[in-house]
């Protein structure tokens, strides 16, 4: 148990930074990074070590923030994730099926490392997992996943879609 006590403290703010970022709640961000480590008491002996334990956990974390998307909604589509994607400046509740056409229009003039991190932030990967997938450092993947963004943003709100 001392060792689940330590992974909290070593862990627990990366952890509900990355949870914070895909939901824009802090309860709920609570709630899950909470969840997590709940989940990783639970399954510490499934953990094979294939991956480093950070990687473990943001992966669980990652899930139980899928887990919550889906109890809200019956069904999560494509067209949402891009609305939590570029939610900085669009009510994800007020995306369209238009602005996200437009988006996915947008992220195929990139390259295939590019369209890739997008992918994987979409689907709720650290950029600790991304980093180790496109075998790029972390900091490349938050710069890359940054800029894309920004540019996004930029051409949506030339175009009046902001």
């Amino acid at each position: 148990m001392k060792e689940i006590e330590n992974l909290y403290k070593l862990y627990k703010e990366d952890i509900y930074r990355y949870l914070l970022s895909l939901t824009h709640n802090p309860d709920l961000s609570e709630d899950l990074l909470s969840e997590t480590f709940i989940n990783a008491i639970k399954s510490i002996i499934n953990f094979k070590g294939r991956s480093s334990i950070k990687t473990w956990l943001f992966s669980i974390a990652r899930n139980l923030w899928l887990q919550n998307i889906r109890k809200e909604k019956t069904m999560v589509e494509y067209n949402d994730l891009l609305g939590l994607y570029v939610a900085d400046t669009i009510d994800e509740k007020l995306i369209t099926k238009e602005t996200a056409n437009r988006i996915s229009d947008l992220l195929l003039e990139k390259d295939e490392r590019t369209q890739k991190i997008v992918s994987m932030r979409l689907e709720g990967y650290s950029f600790i997992e991304i980093a180790e997938e496109v075998n790029i450092s972390e900091s490349s993947a938050r710069v890359i996943d940054f800029r894309t963004k920004k540019w996004i943003r930029s051409i949506l709100q030339k175009e009046g879609i902001d």
